[in-house]
């Protein structure tokens, strides 16, 4: 079976529909895995040796200049290589309109979540086959369950495979490392930096080196200045398949609720996730490791629970 994988955005939505391709291929290790999803994140599916062809998108782009001739052509030529592909079966897991209208585009049968499944109920209206996912269940198991049920398989009991291999690292620091997550998309998310800094010093006091991420140029001077306050690092941009490996490489992670900080715990890193925004129940994070979210909408967690999350996990790295 030739079977694309439509899985957009975000980060952390794209790391939660990985499991898939671990259940599929132990159902029919035959299955050819192709993968549609938006440029800044390709290289997530491009690190799982179960997806063959991973095929970038740029919808955020390009629903902004819909009135140019060079987004007309970009949206041609992608459309193009879907309809090459000459699959047997389209499986849309996000669930939303924008999904579901390129998840046409391949010319091949499209399986989705039902209308009361969706996240967008007009979504279903471009199904062959609606299936039903309960949707108050997590994130990574509603993904689980829908590819299971379009293929035909039992649905999965085990804990979820990510089977990601990170390329080597272009940038690590010269001893144990730990890192820090702080920022985030919306200012909301965000966690007081008095309190990154005393994650930090726990780091250092564990003799682990603070390393503070950053993405933007705006995050920049936030990472700069945390980890000056605990005699941290940080490195210089890095991609996606880049910061997975030093992700991958570090003894802890603390982070927001960000696709990197999901990464992390993808990776079987041990990790907390901060919730500040919304709750985490239903995008909690989710890996091998041991891992842990806190927090919630209206409920900001302390240093001090914070601090405690990963003193409670130091057994276990022990």
């Amino acid at each position: 079976m030739r079977l694309l994988v439509v899985k957009t955005s975000s980060m952390g939505d794209v790391v939660h529909a990985l499991p898939v391709v671990h259940d599929m291929l132990e159902h029919d290790p035959e299955t050819q895995i192709d993968w549609l999803v938006e440029s800044p994140f390709a290289a997530i599916p491009q690190m799982h040796p179960g997806v063959q062809r991973v095929l970038p998108m740029a919808w955020r782009k390009w629903r902004s200049q819909l009135l140019r001739r060079e987004t007309w052509r970009a949206m041609g030529e992608l459309r193009h290589r879907l309809s090459v592909g000459h699959y047997d079966l389209v499986l849309d897991l996000q669930g939303l309109l924008k999904s579901a209208l390129w998840a046409r585009q391949a010319g091949a049968p499209v399986a989705g979540y039902d209308r009361a499944s969706a996240r967008e109920p007009w979504a279903a209206w471009a199904y062959q086959h609606r299936l039903a996912v309960p949707r108050g269940l997590q994130a990574v198991q509603r993904c689980r369950l829908l590819a299971a049920a379009a293929l035909g398989y039992a649905p999965p009991l085990g804990e979820p495979t990510f089977g990601l291999r990170v390329p080597a690292a272009s940038w690590q620091p010269r001893r144990r490392y730990a890192v820090l997550i702080p920022n985030a998309s919306r200012a909301e998310k965000l966690w007081p930096e008095r309190n990154w800094v005393a994650v930090g010093a726990r780091f250092a006091e564990l003799g682990w080196q603070p390393v503070v991420l950053w993405g933007r140029p705006e995050e920049q001077t936030l990472a700069e200045r945390i980890a000056a306050s605990c005699e941290g690092d940080v490195p210089p941009f890095l991609r996606v398949g880049e910061m997975a490996a030093v992700l991958a490489g570090a003894q802890h992670v603390v982070g927001l609720d960000t696709g990197f900080t999901h990464l992390a715990a993808a990776l079987g890193r041990p990790t907390v996730g901060i919730y500040c925004d919304h709750e985490p129940g239903l995008a909690g994070l989710t890996g091998p490791g041991p891992v842990a979210s806190i927090g919630g909408k209206g409920k900001v967690p302390s240093r001090a629970d914070v601090l405690g999350l990963l003193q409670s996990q130091l057994p276990v790295l022990a």
